[in-house]
């Protein structure tokens, strides 16, 4: 019986190259088998924002699950699909001009959206929401703001 010799460092880079040469072959195996997942979510997710700058109550409805849920730093904890509407879509909708979506990252069940927003009166604002997606349709909202001390809207003064 012939032995190798050899260190423990040796020993160690070896088996953590072969570690990180593997890596990358998960990593495509797993995207792969999400691609068409996240292609579906990125495209019910331009859906929504384009709802709001077209003003397009009926996919607005449409894309909201019936158990959806809004949250957000202003106070809404939770807000069903209709006080999302009568608090956010009835009172900013008509303000919206359009969205530039700077970043859509999605997962199987998830998006996280950061985008621009311009206003019809002049203004803008910045904002990460995360997104929960089933079934073709938003479960939730999580709304980050941009601003550190003001929740801005569409109609905010400042």
């Amino acid at each position: 019986m012939r032995s190798i010799m050899g260190s423990r460092r040796n020993l160690l880079a070896t088996g953590a190259c072969a570690l990180v040469g593997a890596v990358p072959l998960t990593r495509l195996a797993r995207a792969s088998a999400l691609e068409e997942q996240n292609l579906t979510n990125e495209k019910i997710i331009r859906k929504w924002y384009e709802a709001w700058v077209n003003k397009d109550l009926g996919t607005f409805n449409a894309l909201l699950a019936d158990n959806f849920t809004f949250s957000s730093a202003a106070g809404d904890d939770h807000i069903s699909k209709s006080m999302f509407k009568t608090q956010c879509w009835d009172t900013q909708v008509n303000f919206i001009g359009q969205f530039d979506l700077e970043r859509i990252t999605t997962g199987a069940d998830d998006a996280f959206v950061k985008y621009l927003c311009h206003t019809k009166n002049g203004k803008s604002f910045r904002n990460v929401e995360y997104l929960r997606i089933k079934n073709g349709k938003l479960e939730s909202i999580e709304c980050y703001f941009g601003a550190q001390s003001s929740f801005p809207s569409a109609v905010s003064k400042g």
